[in-house]
């Protein structure tokens, strides 16, 4: 195991005594209380890249620990580096996947290296594996097209705007308060989610199924037990085995649009020439989770949020600050990914720490979010922020494809939002996911206006 005395300047001897101890920010229990940001606030200052030990923990077996990456500048530097940071050579999520499942993991595009980084010198080409990663982007973009996003804004209007009225009819029959989560946001993505890709109505439970196993897997609250494979130990949610159900569906529903094609993402992938069965399985893999996950952490954040800081709140409803700029200051606040690992590709160095080739490297959104370097009065929400370079879709070649969709559904959540409530209190405090990848909520209960 690799740890902190790899780091290229050892510390003074005043340093050394004065110097806090880097803290754990790896136990996804901790999470379940809030995002840990006074741990963030150490490793910022004193561990900008700070060796984490990654202990068996909720029946998940032990790893090999990573560099945790929390400064903004950092982290931008880890994700725009693809040749020195890779996706494809250990994948995107902390724990290490089953050597078996990695080339299976690798299938994705977020989980592959541009062809710039597989060229890149010093860089064997069969280190990274065929450079399918920019053809991959080029053939979703030609489906995910802001046109075709922008056509569903009058649906996805509608569909706030009901769902929370909804939410208000039922509290005020009942206790006078309302869990935002349950009633309006987990169907709000998913719904808008199965619109876009061309989901039949009889189907669309199985999205928030399939993302609670695969994102939640953490949260017993969230996700079925683990299934045990022969060695006794879990097996991982993202391996073949688990995907099955999930793939035989996406191959169904591309055969039935192929003869019953519509408007929707669904329809233009399987017509497309260029790309094979387990591209399109992947594609429906990565937009099932990742595209419903988006919306479903960032919607209630965003209202956790606003209902904690009521001068903001008013701002926003009073139109002194523009829902888009508003959105972009709401996520950085809580952006719905916690951490993305990437995987050292050669010997390097950051923040004056050595980092050797096969070292996972993990970067953390939320403290690079509040990073004082960057952000001016970083805790304190300011809808008017600007500039805002948070990071919550990401940078470099992986940027999120659906940031344009997550955008337009935010936004038009808040403003029907603002509409409904004029006031927005917390009527209970919010219940989170037990999780270090996705910042989750799964109770955020408001009282309706009586």
């Amino acid at each position: 195991m690799r740890g902190p005395q790899q780091d290229a300047t050892p510390p003074s001897r005043h340093h050394r005594t004065t110097s806090p101890p880097a803290p754990d920010v790896f136990d996804p229990r901790l999470y379940a209380t809030g995002v840990p940001h006074d741990r963030y606030r150490v490793l910022r200052d004193h561990h900008p890249v700070a060796w984490q030990d990654e202990p068996a923990v909720l029946g998940w077996p032990a790893g090999t620990g990573f560099w945790a990456v929390t400064r903004h500048a950092d982290v931008v530097r880890v994700l725009k580096d693809a040749a020195t940071y890779s996706s494809y050579l250990g994948a995107t999520q902390i724990r290490d996947p089953a050597p078996d499942d990695l080339p299976f993991i690798r299938r994705m595009m977020l989980n592959q290296d541009p062809a710039a980084a597989t060229n890149a010198p010093g860089t064997r080409a069969d280190d990274r594996g065929p450079c399918d990663h920019g053809r991959l982007r080029r053939l979703v973009s030609r489906a995910f097209t802001p046109r075709l996003i922008e056509r569903f804004e009058a649906r996805v209007r509608e569909r706030a705007r009901t769902l929370i009225a909804s939410a208000l009819e039922q509290a005020r029959a009942q206790d006078g308060t309302f869990d935002v989560v349950t009633a309006v946001t987990d169907e709000y993505a998913l719904l808008n989610l199965a619109d876009l890709l061309g989901i039949p109505a009889a189907d669309r439970g199985l999205l928030l199924h399939w993302t609670q196993r695969v994102i939640g897997y953490q949260d017993p609250d969230e996700a079925p037990p683990p299934v045990l494979g022969p060695d006794g130990e879990p097996v991982n949610p993202r391996s073949p085995a688990m995907l099955r159900d999930m793939f035989a569906y996406a191959r169904t529903l591309a055969a039935h649009k192929r003869d019953h094609p519509g408007d929707d993402v669904l329809t233009t992938l399987a017509h497309d020439p260029e790309l094979t069965t387990p591209e399109l399985e992947m594609f429906f893999f990565l937009l099932t989770v990742a595209g419903n996950d988006t919306v479903r952490g960032a919607a209630p954040g965003g209202l956790l949020a606003l209902a904690e800081s009521p001068g903001e709140y008013e701002r926003l409803r009073a139109g002194a600050v523009g829902f888009g700029t508003a959105v972009d200051e709401l996520l950085r606040r809580h952006p719905p990914v916690l951490s993305f690992r990437r995987t050292a590709a050669r010997d390097t160095e950051l923040a004056g720490t050595r980092i050797a080739a096969g070292d996972k490297v993990v970067v953390f959104h939320a403290s690079a979010h509040h990073d004082e370097r960057v952000f001016t009065d970083p805790h304190r929400l300011d809808l008017s922020r600007s500039p805002n370079p948070h990071v919550a879709f990401g940078d470099g070649p992986h940027v999120c494809l659906g940031a344009h969709f997550a955008r337009l559904q935010l936004r038009l959540f808040h403003e029907e939002v603002t509409r409904a409530l004029p006031v927005l209190r917390l009527a209970a405090p919010p219940r989170r996911l037990v999780s270090h990848f996705i910042n989750g909520l799964k109770s955020v209960r408001i009282e309706a206006p009586t």
